[in-house]
């Protein structure tokens, strides 16, 4: 992956920390916390292409750092004060010589679903980027067990829902279950990704205080108003065999949105993609001979909801194709993913203007990383 890709990617995600936001000039660090989880868990077969052997026990350990926003920006108090942080995570996969380890940075945000004063169930979403040890290699090391990474580089996705018990104003401690997943959206091949599920026990240690004193403004509802968009990405991914070249996909989308409750935005719209790899696996393969255009490309209609945060949203996609191309996927999919906002103007021709990055899937099988820009009217 080249550094200019994984800088294109990994942007938005930034976006989400608002570290600097946060002069807290009343309190100093109030709000902000150390969290540390010790997890454990099993890898599992999601597919049946999954070659190695699934190793007994896996293990990892969570560092987040952080921050109960207090409502210095609107789109705070409009989400009801979300925590967000920066996590930094080792996992053991347990079986070194073929998975290697994993550490993954990943910004995130936590939710409460339900919140008392001494007890209370969050869940928190992270998506950031990971390094692992080892992958699929046909000299030097070896590994051709380890079918499901094909470079070091890698999407780093957790999941965690935490049943959280408040001790103090300075300690909570925690037991919850998590998810997490690695993959190089098919940057290089092989890449079925590595899943894995576990349980954790935490403690969080804040140095000040849980809870910075609020700000709760009147503020006026946004409107629940509807919008033209379209985004204009691409991706990059390599076919079989390993070492192979990298081909580009075209993705241009074109859908509706309406904002609704002033922080979030519902969507409805058609998916277009047209594959290099596909187009060139059938020339290689003499298959449709002079029209490899015509079925290397698909179309589909899509429905998701974002989660609008000041210039940041999370995105959350799913499809299903009303055209497949030769090489054929389950018939829905899944993008998940940031827009990071250059431009919002709630009047004038151009309201929004964003640069975004989506991991595409099939369930838990990822298919490319896209990365592009977005517009709406």
């Amino acid at each position: 992956m080249t550094p200019g890709y994984r800088k294109i990617c990994f942007l938005p995600l930034l976006a989400l920390l608002c570290f600097n936001a946060q002069a807290q000039d009343a309190i100093p660090w109030a709000g902000f916390g150390i969290e540390l989880n010790q997890s454990a868990g099993k890898v599992f077969k999601h597919t049946n292409n999954f070659l190695g052997p699934v190793p007994s026990l896996s293990v990892a350990t969570d560092l987040n750092f952080t921050l109960h926003t207090y409502g210095n920006k609107d789109w705070q108090q409009r989400r009801h004060y979300p925590v967000v942080g920066l996590g930094l995570t080792y996992t053991n996969y347990g079986l070194d010589s073929i998975y290697g380890q994993c550490i993954g940075l990943y910004p995130n945000i936590q939710l409460p679903v339900v919140k008392g004063k001494k007890l209370e169930w969050t869940i928190r979403f992270g998506l950031g980027i990971g390094y692992v040890t080892r992958h699929y290699s046909r000299h030097e090391t070896w590994d051709t067990l380890n079918n499901a990474i094909g470079s070091h580089i890698n999407n780093f996705t957790l999941f965690l829902s935490d049943l959280r018990y408040h001790i103090n104003e300075h300690w909570d401690a925690q037991v919850g279950i998590n998810f997490s997943h690695i993959s190089d959206g098919s940057f290089r091949q092989p890449n079925l990704g590595v899943n894995m599920y576990g349980g954790h026990l935490g403690l969080i240690y804040y140095p000040v205080m849980r809870d910075a004193p609020r700000i709760k403004r009147q503020l006026k509802p946004l409107k629940n108003r509807w919008e033209i968009q379209a985004r204009l990405g691409m991706s990059f991914v390599s076919y079989k065999p390993f070492g192979g070249p990298l081909y580009p996909v075209f993705m241009p989308s074109l859908y509706v949105s309406k904002r609704y409750a002033s922080r979030n935005k519902a969507f409805l719209g058609v998916d277009y993609s047209y594959h290099r790899n596909i187009y060139a696996f059938l020339q290689n393969n003499e298959i449709f001979p002079g029209e490899e255009s015509a079925h290397s490309w698909k179309s589909a209609v899509f429905i998701g909801n974002e989660f609008l945060m000041g210039r940041f949203g999370l995105v959350l996609q799913v499809g299903y194709y009303l055209k497949q191309a030769y090489l054929k996927q389950d018939k829905y999919y899944e993008k998940l993913g940031y827009n990071f906002y250059i431009i919002q103007h709630e009047k004038g021709p151009l309201k929004e203007l964003s640069i975004y990055s989506m991991l595409k899937t099939h369930k838990v099988v990822a298919e490319l990383i896209e990365f592009g820009i977005s517009a709406g009217m």
